[in-house]
């Protein structure tokens, strides 16, 4: 028996195996200025909470260029991507489907202003964080704590 799902061609009655694959998205850690505080956001679409700002890849864009775009909508600050922190792909990480996230460190230009799928953008020390993350963002910050740490 078959775990493969199929679909059937209306015109010519052929078997057409349908592929279940893993979306990918971005995030964006944004550091502003030089006292360690990175920007977050307060989601206004479930999942509800705090996130770091990113979204979904559209077809055809390179995963730094959804980066770029999904920072300055989210947050309104223009991005400039310093480097890349990790790709998160475990299939929980996101409770609506299986993502991969390729996740970057930015700074940052521009007044924040919430904006597309936020409702509230926070500046905020990450080590000081009091309220759950949504997704495996706290994850995502923690080891860019450690890597922060590191680099010192």
């Amino acid at each position: 028996m078959s775990t493969y799902k199929y679909i059937t061609c209306p015109k010519c009655g052929t078997k057409i195996r349908v592929y279940n694959n893993p979306v990918p998205t971005v995030d964006v850690i944004i550091e502003l200025g030089d006292g360690g505080e990175i920007v977050l956001i307060k989601r206004k679409n479930p999942p509800l909470g705090l996130a770091i700002p990113g979204g979904f890849v559209d077809y055809g864009e390179r995963v730094e260029e959804a980066a770029v775009r999904e920072a300055r909508e989210e947050t309104g600050l223009e991005v400039t991507l310093k480097y890349l922190l990790g790709v998160y792909s475990d299939p929980k990480r996101d409770s609506r489907l299986h993502t991969i996230s390729t996740v970057f460190v930015a700074g940052a230009t521009g007044i924040p202003r919430a904006g597309d799928d936020a409702k509230e953008v926070l500046i905020v020390k990450p080590e000081r964080i009091q309220e759950p993350l949504c997704f495996d963002h706290s994850k995502i910050i923690s080891d860019y704590l450690k890597r922060k740490k590191k680099s010192c």
